[in-house]
């Protein structure tokens, strides 16, 4: 492993040098001069230009040709008189000069005092391009003598054994690189192996279980595939244009692909400083998006904690307000920021927009309804998490209340989940809302059935007896009973105690029953029900012979 950082310069080094050499050693490629283009030009100059090339290489651009000529006629006429000329070794690139002869200017190859004119410029040309007569023929005749220079000199034997060195020494550079590169990947595999059971479990530990060490490894390993395969892909692509132009005849394919990559590198640099300015107005409005959440969050804290105090706003109201306020933050910065987002108003990213738009309308229906009921449920104080309740038929303590659903536990360790469409819509019975909002206990009501052969008087003692011997009643509130109808057979009695700690609400209850059991057992009375009293035909009474035995 100590050897991973020199081999990693050393592959850094070969990847310059085999980049550097394509523009160090590669031919000149002549190219036509960059003529000024006027904001304003005649209406014949918009038709598609052409090009007089020479071994594949442009050389002189043509918008208008002279008279009544063929654009690409005079083009392709042009590339073969060039092409004559650089054959043709009695030729001189000296000796291409140009002519006056008003209203054009000759170009073509003098030889003593005789001079054979091959191409001729009139103002009609030049003023596509902005220039003079005299100018545009100058340069192009400055640019034709570069061309012939060029071809006779890249068309020489030594050339060609040039370009063979350098292509050979430019294949072992990039079969050592992928020597290397295959070296490196495999050492920082290798490494990657050896931390599962190393860094990968304190990663483990401080995301609380969240990571596992095998799936680290795994991502590692594919993004490390990725990017040994990407920069094997990306050097060997370069390297094609780069052994294309050491020779004369490839020149002008090479020249076509490193015009592409440098229109790509130039497209996407001209990309991200056209973005610079959105991604700083997307980061002004993060931070200012940020720093009012902190600011509102912070305020509704001081609310929950009651540190902040405002009329007719409950304490409890606060988190949620503040959970609520935090979304429409977010929203508002969502919709600030749209129009910044780099492709926003791209016809894809619009449609991706209407899908999901779409998506959403068409599953979000149920969804709104529960989130609006739960915001219904938290400003109309029904209940908070902590309260005991019975919601539907289902008696608990409240685990969460979220904007979907509302969690209950049950004394059996149930999880019930309820949606709060269902909870707004059922009757709410909350058993700690009274201890809690006005400071009173929560009554316990039960009904038992007693003949009318025993005195009211005497069952009205019982009860009470019994619920004064619950350790889990309260004596804030004392005991009562009420006679709730009399009945074909027995009366019944019902019996209100306050149970003092509502979390014991269950075990109080039966306590109770079993107090009253106890009580009554003790004093020979009978607990009559209807069905019971019905069948009885004169038989003995239920009462335990023996109080206190099983």
């Amino acid at each position: 492993m100590g050897h991973a950082r020199p081999r990693h310069r050393v592959v850094t080094l070969l990847l310059g040098v085999l980049l550097g050499l394509g523009f160090v050693f590669t031919p000149a490629i002549a190219s036509p001069a960059q003529l000024p283009t006027p904001e304003s030009v005649p209406q014949y100059c918009a038709n598609p230009s052409a090009w007089i090339r020479l071994d594949g290489k442009n050389v002189l651009e043509i918008r208008s040709a002279p008279g009544a000529q063929q654009v690409t006629a005079f083009a392709a006429r042009g590339s073969r008189t060039l092409a004559q000329w650089a054959s043709d070794f009695t030729v001189q690139p000296e000796q291409i000069v140009l002519k006056e002869d008003p209203p054009y200017t000759l170009i073509g190859v003098k030889r003593g005092s005789t001079f054979a004119a091959s191409m001729a410029v009139d103002d009609r040309g030049s003023a596509c391009f902005g220039l003079k007569r005299q100018e545009l023929a100058t340069r192009y005749r400055d640019s034709l003598r570069q061309a012939v220079s060029d071809y006779r000199r890249s068309h020489t034997q030594d050339y060609w054994l040039r370009g063979t060195a350098l292509a050979l020494l430019v294949l072992g550079v990039y079969v050592l690189w992928v020597h290397l590169q295959t070296l490196l990947r495999g050492r920082i595999q290798g490494w990657i192996d050896e931390q599962e059971s190393g860094s990968f479990l304190l990663v483990q530990r401080r995301s609380g279980q969240l990571l596992d060490p095998a799936q680290i490894r795994s991502v590692l390993q594919a993004l490390l595939r990725l990017i040994h395969w990407g920069l094997l892909l990306l050097v060997s692509y370069l390297l094609i244009p780069l052994l294309l132009g050491f020779f004369p005849p490839t020149q002008g394919i090479a020249e076509g692909l490193r015009g592409q990559i440098l229109a790509l590198v130039g497209n996407l640099l001209a990309g991200v400083l056209a973005t610079i300015p959105n991604l700083f107005s997307i980061l002004v409005i993060i931070v200012i998006a940020t720093a009012v959440g902190r600011c509102s969050n912070a305020w509704f804290k001081a609310l929950d904690r009651g540190r902040v105090r405002i009329p007719g706003f409950y304490q409890e109201w606060a988190m949620p307000t503040a959970r609520l306020a935090t979304i429409l933050i977010v929203l508002a910065s969502v919709v600030l920021a749209y129009p910044y987002i780099p492709g926003s108003s791209s016809k894809a990213f619009q449609g991706a927009g209407l899908l999901l738009g779409a998506l959403a309308a068409l599953g979000s229906s149920a969804i709104a309804t529960n989130i609006i009921s739960g915001m219904m449920l938290i400003y109309t104080r029904a209940f908070r998490k902590g309260d005991r309740v019975e919601i539907n038929g289902t008696i608990g303590v409240v685990q969460d209340r979220a904007l979907l659903v509302t969690l209950i536990k049950t004394p059996r360790n149930e999880l019930v989940s309820i949606p709060n469409a269902t909870v707004i819509s059922a009757s709410i019975l909350n058993f700690s809302f009274s201890r809690r909002e006005i400071s009173r206990p929560v009554a316990i009501a039960t009904t038992v059935t007693i003949g009318y052969d025993v005195p009211w008087r005497r069952v009205h003692e019982l009860m009470l007896a019994a619920a004064d011997s619950v350790e889990g009643i309260t004596d804030e509130v004392s005991p009562s009973v009420f006679q709730t109808s009399l009945n074909d057979f027995h009366i019944s009695y019902e019996l209100n105690a306050f149970v003092r700690d509502v979390d014991s609400y269950r075990q109080t209850l039966s306590d109770l029953l079993a107090a009253l059991q106890d009580q009554f057992a003790a004093a020979q009375v009978e607990i009559l029900s209807p069905g019971y009293h019905a069948i009885r035909s004169g038989r003995a009474s239920t009462v335990p012979p023996t109080y206190g035995t099983p």
